[in-house]
């Protein structure tokens, strides 16, 4: 079958806040111009937010922006905070600390980041933008010399695992643009081939990232405190361990319950999953939860490398926006603001120079991003996340330094190293062992892989490559123990004994797309691709 091609004046690959950012405020630029603009946006999941998974408490500074009147067009951000609490837990207790001036909330919101993101996409097919939910880029479109981005082909559909065509062939299309927007999110496929293809982080410090695993609960209607935001630090996590724990409680009896972890971690044996499921035995999170019902479940790497982590935003033919880039602020625990924002920017940036058919490199916008909020923001905490690579408690009082006396300014900059680098052989350790779920307040992996909704055609490639096969044995499980059944909150490996020999086996079906063996694996050996577009999680408040 033939392939077929599309061409667009923008195209912009993911449809979260970033991507439709960038969409909505290009096409009001171009009205306000009396310009005729294609836009389009590739999302794949099966529909926009399907992929989206984040606390949140949403900054509303980029969405006033983005959308002055945003209450009159009834967004789905109404649940203003309206009390702000910070606890140490050790294993039985409990103690209340001051909430730090970074962490407070006024003026902020509890949101669902799908809910957000499907209102947004509303507002962009309103303005004419073509919206293709359910395509997938997998591979970039270079020119001849590959100097230059042009687009991006989509997946191929209906090959086997041999990656031959079956009778449901349907091959992907060429889609080209004047300029491709990549707005992926954290630790995008594309992202990270353009990165290295084009250097893009020659100057700046490796990522660093930590995975999120939360769940929403429904609880009975005494307990519940709607705009209540609640944070965390200590048990079950070690003292060397970087994390903590939030408690949004959202509209009609719901709150959005997790656990970050700094995937800088050096326990092989350490399972995020385990660690969220010990999180809810505590008393006073037992308690919040008892006669309640947990309705949904997900997971989800986000970038915490902030300031000196961002990589260069701009090259022929194409831009990175949002956490494709990693524009987090790790002291506030919040990026969605930026995300709207740095999308702005490159909209602005576009329209400047959005005048013929070549692939520029818009260095107009790399120029705005660095005299933007959003740069001076990233800068005064871009101390904060490593400041916690000795422990929590030193963490702690480096912060209290660097930002409370200093105010972000000091002369120097900590910096960050690979995180896989962290993980320690299990000789060092001894397995963790976690309690049975009881199936009320605590569960097993899988039956909560069932709440994602998660959904891979059975015969398709895997989407999870190993570079080499011969690794995941001689090394991971060898070395390190097999940490990739510990760290992957889905259940996606297992080592499975065969004829006094152990192999690695694949359960691609359950992947919820969080990449977190894509950055944790000890050899860099697992390598994330685009599934089939539209599967994957289905997340609807997520």
């Amino acid at each position: 079958m033939r392939r077929e091609s599309m061409e667009f004046d923008v195209l912009i690959i993911g449809a979260g806040p970033a991507g439709l950012s960038t969409a909505i405020h290009l096409a009001q630029c171009a009205k306000q111009n009396n310009l005729s603009l294609e836009i389009a946006i590739l999302e794949k999941g099966s529909q926009v937010g399907a992929h989206l998974l984040s606390g949140a408490v949403m900054d509303p500074v980029g969405l006033n922006a983005l959308i002055p009147h945003w209450q009159e067009r009834n967004a789905p951000v109404t649940v203003k905070v309206t009390q702000d609490y910070f606890y140490y837990l050790n294993k039985k207790k409990c103690y209340r600390l001051p909430t730090p001036s970074l962490m407070k909330n006024e003026g902020n919101y509890i949101i669902s980041l799908g809910e957000l993101c499907r209102w947004l996409a509303e507002q962009a097919e309103s303005l004419g933008i073509q919206l293709f939910p359910g395509f997938a880029a997998s591979t970039l479109l270079f020119n001849d010399d590959k100097s230059a981005i042009l687009g991006v082909q989509t997946d191929d559909r209906g090959l086997d695992r041999q990656g031959q065509p079956t009778v449901r062939y349907q091959p992907g299309l060429d889609l080209f643009a004047k300029q491709t927007i990549f707005a992926e999110g954290c630790r995008g496929s594309l992202s990270q081939q353009l990165m290295q293809h084009f250097n893009l982080r020659e100057k700046c410090d490796p990522q660093s990232y930590a995975i999120g695993v939360k769940e929403l609960w429904k609880i009975p209607k005494e307990k519940h405190h709607m705009g209540t935001v609640i944070h965390t630090v200590g048990w079950p996590l070690d003292s060397k361990t970087y994390g903590g724990s939030f408690i949004y409680h959202f509209k009609d009896q719901l709150i959005s319950l997790g656990l970050v972890i700094g995937l800088d971690y050096r326990n092989p044996y350490l399972d995020p999953f385990q660690e969220l499921q010990q999180l809810k035995r505590h008393p006073m999170m037992n308690a919040l939860l008892q006669g309640g019902e947990c309705i949904s479940y997900g997971a989800r790497a986000l970038n915490e490398g902030g300031w000196q982590a961002i990589p260069k935003l701009v090259f022929p033919g194409g831009l990175l926006v949002g956490c494709a880039a990693g524009m987090v602020n790790v002291g506030k625990i919040k990026g969605i603001h930026n995300a709207i924002r740095s999308g702005m920017l490159a909209a602005e940036a576009i329209l400047q120079n959005l005048t013929q058919w070549q692939q520029k490199e818009l260095t107009a916008y790399q120029t705005a991003f660095n005299q933007s909020p959003i740069y001076r923001e990233l800068y005064t905490v871009r101390n904060l996340r490593p400041g916690f690579h000795y422990g929590l408690w030193s963490g702690l009082c480096y912060a209290a330094l660097d930002y409370f006396i200093f105010r972000g300014h000091t002369p120097w900059t900590l910096h960050f190293k690979p995180d896989h680098i962290y993980l320690q052989p299990k000789s060092r350790y001894q397995p963790m062992h976690y309690p049975k779920p009881d199936n009320k307040i605590t569960f097993d992996k899988l039956s909560q892989v069932f709440l994602t909704a998660t959904n891979h055609r059975e015969n398709e490639p895997c989407h999870l490559v190993l570079k080499d096969p011969r690794l995941a044995t001689k090394i991971n499980f060898t070395i390190y123990g097999g940490p990739e059944v510990y760290y992957c909150p889905a259940g996606v490996y297992e080592f499975i004994s065969d004829h006094n020999e152990v192999r690695l086996q694949i359960n691609a079906t359950n992947c919820i797309h969080c990449k977190t063996c894509d950055i944790k694996d000890p050899r860099q050996n697992i390598i994330w691709k685009t599934p089939e577009g539209g599967e994957g999680p289905n997340y609807q408040q997520m």
